[in-house]
């Protein structure tokens, strides 16, 4: 499903050069994992790349889905890539990222809608295993913060993405409703067969939920600037 070999991202000079390095990473489809690093550390750099938007400055391989995504970098096609993101990816945000014009179905079945998807009930079954059901009319301002989670969880899922992208979606709740989104969030995930990638400080949240953990650790090198490398699995 995911396929990465010696992927690099630079950014800066220097004493301000920040680098990521991740030497492998490979997940089948159905498979969970949490990516796991203090604030600064690179999991939102990294998530930005899964979300192919996002170019390494080195690849040996970065596949999706058997797609040769590094030629699609090196080629230049951006439209191709902007189809693929809205096809297989689903991206769960760090503060729900929900349009205030719309009202919690719209934003739901917003994903299936630019795709020209029909309504085959999904928003609606989704609402009801997210238990927001009884909110679908409502403007995400009328929500709690751990409402709009769980509706931005629906609407990341609700066109059947391959691979599904979460960027700390737990860290503005309190520990009740961290978990209460987590496992709605990956209960779907694993009902659907998409693969999972959430980005989080939380690392007992993501081993009590039973996520694969690999940590993002950070070295200091000779020119000031910062190497940060993605761990194996722990």
């Amino acid at each position: 499903m995911l396929s990465l070999r010696a992927v690099h991202k630079s950014r800066g000079v220097g004493s301000q050069r920040y680098s990521l390095v991740i030497a492998a990473l490979q997940l089948r489809a159905g498979e969970q994992l949490a990516i796991v690093g203090a604030s600064g550390s690179g999991k939102s750099t990294l998530l930005d790349m899964l979300a192919l938007v996002l170019a390494p400055d080195q690849v040996d391989q970065f596949a999706l889905n058997r797609i040769d995504i590094a030629g699609l970098w090196r080629g230049g096609r951006q439209s191709t890539l902007a189809e693929l993101r809205s096809r297989y990816l689903g991206y769960v945000p760090q503060t729900g990222g929900l349009l205030g014009f719309l009202d919690v179905r719209g934003n739901i079945a917003l994903s299936r809608q630019l795709l020209g998807m029909r309504d085959d009930g999904s928003v609606m079954r989704l609402a009801e295993q997210l238990e927001i059901s009884d909110q679908l009319g409502k403007p995400p301002a009328a929500l709690s913060v751990g409402q709009r989670q769980r509706v931005s969880c629906a609407r990341a899922l609700a066109h059947g993405p391959q691979l599904v992208l979460a960027d700390e979606p737990t860290a503005a709740l309190d520990p009740l409703n961290a978990e209460r989104v987590m496992q709605a969030l990956l209960a779907r995930t694993r009902e659907a067969g998409a693969c999972c990638v959430i980005a989080t400080h939380d690392e007992p949240l993501a081993r009590a939920s039973g996520l694969q953990v690999r940590r993002i650790s950070c070295r200091r090198d000779a020119d000031g600037g910062v190497t940060a490398t993605l761990g194996e699995a722990c």
